[in-house]
């Protein structure tokens, strides 16, 4: 009998674990009345902020909308600067472009992909108000290394896709001003929809952000500053709420298959995803590096497991960001990255048998 295929990532089976307690939480959202920030919003600010280890978290429409409030509520507007990587979605680009400043990129480092921070000092200067690094594939940034290059500039970390992640073995969102979190659907922690935060320690920062979550308003209808509307869903909050406790196992078990990739893959040509001696990663992804990208995906293709590509072109080398004017080669890291990753499958409801079967031709290959 042919074996059914393996999806790179599968929502389906998540959902029907947790399918009572999603319900439960929808038609309590429903029963209440109340859709746009009330009684859900709240509570999943406090249990955010607890998990995160973190005085505020502040809930928002989406973690694009996280990056760019941050940003807002430190004073950024035309003319600044704020450092960060390529080797990232656009979003983080666009967070910063939106708000008339510039974004100055510098390359990740080739083994943890992640911001470089020996790279930091050549790019300041007196117009960078913001470093922005971000933790790719769920793997921490090195925090002490950028904290220490930035002295007094803040620094805003894109952690939308690091919900768990350690570092030096406490939640990586204590560092820095503030994390930025998206709780797209496909993340560790996903609601059935947009949604986002951003978590601090800075009482100013926290109030900050939730006048600009909603038109500026410090009270009903009177506006003190411009802003537009960002604010989460109660249905989605109540959502969240629900997975939140599961987060951890969910994560365990991410590490645990990552292990089994890890082992599956030495000794071949096959580079594994990164692991920091400082991380302990999420594994949002698990990517493999290799220059026979193409081969690579279409032995596991013939196997019957999926794969994908995140990010098979850097934002840099696309028409958006043109006016930057970094050209190809100017990032090679990131362009190598990018040129040779591969997406396998990772989700907690991966089973035994198939994580054998990914093991197996990883092997192979």
């Amino acid at each position: 009998m042919t074996e059914a295929p393996i999806p790179w990532i599968d929502l389906k089976r998540q959902y029907a674990g947790v399918k009572g307690e999603v319900e439960a939480a929808i038609q309590r959202v429903l029963d209440s009345g109340w859709f746009v920030s009330a009684s859900e919003n709240e509570g999943f600010e406090q249990e955010w902020a607890a998990y995160c280890g973190t005085l505020h978290a502040v809930a928002l429409a989406s973690g694009t909308d996280a990056l760019n409030l941050t940003l807002k509520a430190l004073g950024i507007g035309p003319g600044d600067e704020v450092i960060t990587v390529a080797f990232t979605v656009s979003a983080t680009l666009d967070a910063i472009h939106d708000l008339g400043a510039k974004p100055v990129l510098i390359d990740v480092d080739p083994v943890t992909y992640t911001l470089d921070p020996s790279q930091i000092a050549a790019k300041l200067s007196p117009h960078t108000k913001a470093i922005l690094p971000v933790h790719v594939y769920g793997h921490p940034v090195d925090l002490d290394s950028i904290l220490a290059a930035a002295g007094d500039i803040p620094v805003v970390l894109d952690a939308c896709e690091a919900h768990g992640a350690l570092y030096k073995g406490v939640q990586a969102s204590t560092h820095g001003v503030a994390t930025c979190y998206s709780f797209y659907p496909t993340k560790n922690l996903g609601a059935l929809g947009d949604a986002g935060a951003v978590v601090t320690n800075d009482n100013a920062l926290a109030e900050r952000l939730r006048l600009l979550r909603q038109h500026g308003w410090d009270r009903r209808y009177h506006s003190v500053t411009p802003s537009l509307n960002s604010r989460m869903d109660e249905i989605q909050a109540a959502i969240l709420r629900a997975k939140l406790p599961y987060l951890d196992d969910w994560n365990d078990r991410r590490r645990a298959i990552a292990r089994r990739f890890d082992e599956a893959i030495s000794g071949t040509k096959l580079t594994p995803a990164p692991n920091g001696p400082w991380a302990d990663p999420a594994y949002y992804f698990y990517v493999v590096l290799t220059p026979q990208r193409d081969a690579f995906r279409g032995a596991l293709k013939d196997a019957g497991i999926a794969t994908d590509v995140s990010w098979p072109e850097p934002p840099h080398l696309q028409p958006a960001y043109e006016y930057l004017g970094y050209g190809k080669g100017s990032l090679p890291v990131t362009e190598r990255l990018c040129d040779q990753v591969v997406t396998i499958p990772m989700f907690p409801d991966l089973t035994d048998p198939e994580i054998d079967r990914i093991c197996a031709a990883l092997r192979s290959f």
